[in-house]
């Protein structure tokens, strides 16, 4: 093929996203025959099936998959483009799209993404949140730069992406004043019968706990699983069960929800990675992310006094 041609690309990007070629003549105004011839001319020209039957409907193809992702990234640049010359003032923001995995801490979240907001280049942050599985899927058409996430792209996916170390940091165990005041004043012996919040099973910290406990002889009275960090926090801050979260954002946790450290776990480590399409960071805000996450964030954490704490060390 000597050139692409944007009308067939702009019809099939516009398929792909209605989910059918009735729907996507409605928006283009055109027949559903004309769609369809248009749709097998650019299926010749790149010698590669785009689109196959579904049911009632339409779904991509491997091939199709690939070159919808970068249809998306063609006309969202040219509706930036667009937007930029209706508003001259918006000309040199640049967009830069982060997925958060919702098993990561918002508040780790918030101060990993927040730096890019004070780069010298004005930049609009879009961030989505979900499970990791369907971010690095955005991430695969490069609807998303970059993903946060507390463990490497898994080995069961199968998706092209880079795993960058951010960082790690302790635990903390942390619980409601009213949960801590009648609770046993030892630290670790006083988990054991206590309710506890737990993450979710997909979630890298869950393992590492429950090894802990085993270790430690614990035996808390688990009262919940949470895949959503804030979810988690919201019980915990009302006194449903103590939790665990990252040294590193400990003082933020106590100052802002009112909550008491009860005692620190250096052995069990929550670690952050940054997940993109570079194996080298050229893009220069994941860069500056990435820098400041290892230098300012988990280079410099340090733990507040914990409340009523008796640390012993742990065999696992």
């Amino acid at each position: 093929m000597a050139n692409l041609n944007f009308k067939h690309l702009r019809y099939f990007w516009m398929v792909a996203k209605a989910g059918s070629i009735a729907r996507a003549s409605e928006r283009l105004h055109l027949t559903p025959q004309s769609i369809s011839g248009q749709l097998r001319e650019f299926e010749e020209a790149l010698g590669v099936q785009l689109l196959r039957r579904a049911g009632r409907g339409l779904e991509l193809t491997e091939a199709g998959q690939r070159i919808l992702g970068y249809a998306e990234q063609i006309f969202s640049l040219g509706e930036e483009m667009l937007a930029a010359l209706r508003d001259t003032t918006q000309s040199q923001t640049v967009t830069f799209r982060v997925g958060i995995a919702d098993s990561v801490p918002k508040m780790v979240a918030y101060r990993l993404v927040e730096p890019s907001l004070r780069l010298d280049e004005p930049v609009k942050l879009i961030c989505r949140e979900g499970s990791l599985a369907n971010l690095l899927g955005e991430l695969a058409v490069h609807r998303l730069d970059m993903v946060i996430a507390d463990r490497p792209v898994p080995e069961n996916l199968n998706v092209r992406a880079y795993t960058h170390f951010l960082g790690a940091s302790g635990v903390s165990i942390l619980g409601a004043k009213t949960l801590v005041d009648k609770s046993s004043p030892s630290f670790p012996q006083g988990l054991d019968g206590a309710p506890f919040l737990m993450p979710g099973a997909e979630v890298a910290l869950h393992a590492r706990l429950l090894r802990w406990f085993e270790a430690e002889r614990l035996s808390p009275r688990i009262v919940g699983e949470f895949d959503d960090s804030a979810l988690m926090l919201a019980f915990g801050q009302a006194g449903a069960g103590f939790f665990a979260a990252p040294t590193a954002i400990e003082r933020q946790l106590v100052r802002q929800h009112e909550l008491v450290v009860v005692g620190h776990i250096e052995s069990v480590r929550d670690q952050i990675y940054a997940i993109t399409n570079e194996r080298k960071l050229s893009h220069p805000i994941i860069a500056a992310v990435c820098r400041f996450a290892q230098h300012d964030i988990f280079g410099a954490a340090t733990p507040a006094a914990p409340h009523r704490t008796r640390q012993r060390s742990s065999s696992g």
